[in-house]
């Protein structure tokens, strides 16, 4: 099964749909799917939904998407330093489904393992809780989440074997990993593909199973917050 495709644009071809649910990986600017989402962009489809721990900056990551009015809802946990998501969320055009950060990812995760749902205290007795399930374990009070089962997942590694086996470099694993398996169809987008072999199998974080293309290509290095300080005399 050929899994390496040339560029994001061809690893993309008749996976995309207007209206879809799709997870994206990374988390502020680190590990986001970036050439993935370019080609998301170019392709013109519209009324996304989108499962992401962030929605990018402006002019980065799913703000791009934001800009050209192609995503309608977003299901996220932080949606800061991003002024056109704002803009759009309180003028009614954006529709947001708030998670907080780890029940968002182990929405992810458990759709990724076939799980409808699951009970979690986190939320009970805030707005969180509105509208959802509640059930007593052992005296205490849990709210029902549901799964998440996206039509596609986009995620960013570092390497990736042909066979998609993938390694994600420290904070870029973030939401990666769940994102990866919740999808029905997973593209990687990778810095480096390796010989096959060549990866410690103690070391892949996410096996090939998941992942159904790959592309190589090259990154950005962002830095969302620089923060300097003055150079004290000597």
């Amino acid at each position: 099964m050929k899994k390496v495709y040339a560029n994001a644009t061809e690893a993309l071809d008749g996976v995309l749909s207007d209206g879809m649910l799709i997870a994206a990986g990374g988390f502020g600017l680190c590990g986001i799917p970036e050439l993935l989402l370019e080609a998301i962009k170019d392709s013109g489809v519209k009324d996304l939904s989108f499962a992401s721990n962030n929605a990018g900056v402006d002019d980065f990551g799913i703000g791009i998407l934001l800009q050209t009015r192609q995503v309608k809802k977003m299901i996220s946990s932080y949606v800061g330093e991003n002024a056109e998501f704002m803009r759009q969320y309180l003028s009614g055009e954006l529709e947001l489904e708030f998670n907080p950060q780890g029940t968002l990812a182990e929405r992810m995760r458990a759709g990724g393992a076939g799980i409808p749902g699951f009970y979690t205290k986190t939320g009970v007795g805030t707005v969180i809780a509105e509208g959802k399930e509640h059930k007593e374990f052992n005296g205490e009070t849990y709210i029902l989440e549901e799964g998440i089962f996206a039509d596609l997942a986009i995620v960013k590694a570092w390497k990736a074997d042909d066979t998609g086996n993938l390694v994600f470099r420290k904070t870029a694993r973030n939401f990666n990993v769940p994102a990866a398996t919740c999808g029905k169809i997973c593209i990687a987008e990778v810095e480096e593909i390796v010989p096959r072999g060549s990866l410690d199998p103690d070391m892949i974080h996410l096996p090939g199973i998941y992942v159904h293309r790959i592309v190589q290509g090259n990154h950005e290095k962002r830095i969302e917050q620089r923060t300097t300080r003055k150079k004290e005399d000597a």
